[in-house]
């Protein structure tokens, strides 16, 4: 295995080249050591319990960190994210090093339905985000990034009518790309309230999805609304109801008002860059590189 001064190096190699212009490598080498170690010190260490949003609570477990504002958006802009996500509430890591972190949003919806559920089939939603994807090839390459191909579902749609929970994993490459051992992979979780939802994406690599799965299941199952703020405070009366219902979670927020095709390229495109670092304690700068394809963090834009 090599050795954390190789990692590291190799590490702010990987930042350079995906750097949006040219600068000094210690230049580079010292604004990423100061946003490692600005995250280490704002960092919230389980058990404790997260505010989010207004909205929410995260009761984050032991040996579990999180990464608040603005420094979630420092870390994901220093891994290869350009721009900032207003949703974005923070950034969970493991505090043992494993390869894995989870992204936290909050969308201001409102109320979505979820009826729906019941009638979707996993098989024609896979042909919707493949028949998109080639769609949305033709402006992704006009853009400089890859084609893309949908290879199936790592876990295919599943909702929770009694918890409001909604869980799958989707599997794609870069066209020309062979074999799955070094593909990346999302796990998205989703919580429905009743002003809007949460998003809990938990990114590792592909191969390591069955060993981290349950993480990303208890981090979802961590996290609850506040008192007025739930699934079951919604009131038809007053409240928002938003223009889509729950199969469009899983095809991209929004695909109603913006066109599924469009969306489904979007929000596929939106990290295609995406490289990451895993910590350990966030105590080392970085003790592992991912040498494997970039993840996406297929997370639907804001509709």
């Amino acid at each position: 295995m090599r050795t954390l001064r190789h990692l590291l190096a190799a590490s702010l190699l990987l930042m350079l080249s995906w750097a949006a212009f040219a600068q000094p490598a210690d230049d580079a080498q010292t604004r990423a050591r100061q946003t490692w170690e600005a995250a280490r010190a704002a960092a919230q260490a389980g058990p404790a319990s997260v505010a989010l949003s207004g909205q929410a609570h995260l009761a984050l477990p032991a040996g579990r960190l999180f990464i608040p504002q603005p420094h979630a958006t420092r870390l994901l802009q220093a891994m290869g994210n350009p721009g900032e996500d207003p949703r974005l509430q923070g950034l969970v890591f493991p505090a043992d090093g494993g390869d894995w972190f989870m992204t936290v949003r909050f969308e201001s919806a409102g109320y979505i339905r979820d009826d729906d559920a019941r009638d979707w089939k996993a098989d024609e939603l896979l042909q919707s985000f493949t028949e998109g994807t080639e769609a949305s090839n033709e402006e992704r390459l006009k853009l400089g990034a890859p084609a893309l191909e949908i290879l199936g579902w790592a876990q295919p749609p599943a909702y929770d009518a009694g918890t409001h929970r909604l869980v799958w994993a989707m599997k794609s490459r870069e066209k020309g790309q062979t074999g799955e051992d070094d593909l990346g992979v999302n796990y998205n979780t989703y919580l429905l309230g009743r002003e809007g939802y949460f998003s809990m994406n938990l990114v590792t690599g592909l191969k390591d999805l069955p060993k981290y799965q349950a993480d990303g299941q208890a981090l979802l199952a961590a996290l609850a609304f506040d008192e007025g703020k739930r699934y079951a405070d919604f009131d038809a009366s007053t409240d928002k109801v938003a223009e889509y219902g729950l199969a469009a979670l899983v095809l991209g927020a929004g695909a109603k008002k913006l066109g599924l095709l469009a969306v489904v390229g979007a929000f596929l495109a939106k990290f295609a860059k995406l490289g990451f670092l895993a910590l350990a304690g966030l105590g080392a700068l970085a003790t592992r590189v991912f040498k494997r394809k970039p993840a996406r963090d297929a997370e639907p834009p804001a509709a």
